[in-house]
């Protein structure tokens, strides 16, 4: 599709304001990006992560990150999104540590997930599961920073 189809593109409007934040969130764009393609269209997101020491949880979750490693963190999104990420039809094709980079610029990353999805719409509907809403919140905790590439086919 060459456009953004409208109930899409309403679906990632409530996204954005549901999260609310724009730490560790697709872009505009990349949401787009992903709008814009046909609706049966396979979709592979290839997630690089690198954690902080600690998790830098918000001062309205204090309690839940004193003391916590953002590997600690990150394991506490993932056992939510994993399963998640399986409800809404996708699949992990790999979950690894990190081992070097090969061809290209020296990269430091200390986790690599690469899920595959049947539809562009899958997506959203992980953004929009509850449980996966509220495991989020470990995941920015975790990452100091991290890269996610949209791969179609």
């Amino acid at each position: 599709m060459s456009q953004l189809d409208l109930s899409f593109a309403s679906r990632i409007e409530k996204i954005r304001k549901i999260y609310a934040f724009d730490t560790g969130m697709p872009s505009q764009d990349a949401w787009w990006q992903l709008g814009k393609l046909a609706p049966t269209q396979t979709v592979t997101l290839v997630n690089f992560f690198k954690f902080r020491e600690w998790a830098a949880y918000p001062a309205s979750a204090a309690g839940e990150g004193a003391g916590v490693s953002g590997r600690e963190a990150f394991d506490r999104y993932a056992a939510v999104s994993m399963p998640c990420l399986q409800k809404v039809g996708g699949r992990f094709l790999l979950v690894a540590p990190f081992g070097a980079t090969f061809i290209g610029d020296s990269e430091d990353w200390d986790l690599v997930a690469v899920g595959a999805y049947e539809e562009p719409s899958a997506v959203l509907a992980l953004f929009e599961d509850p449980d996966y809403r509220q495991a989020y919140t470990h995941r920015v905790a975790a990452c100091a920073r991290q890269s996610v590439s949209l791969c179609i086919g």
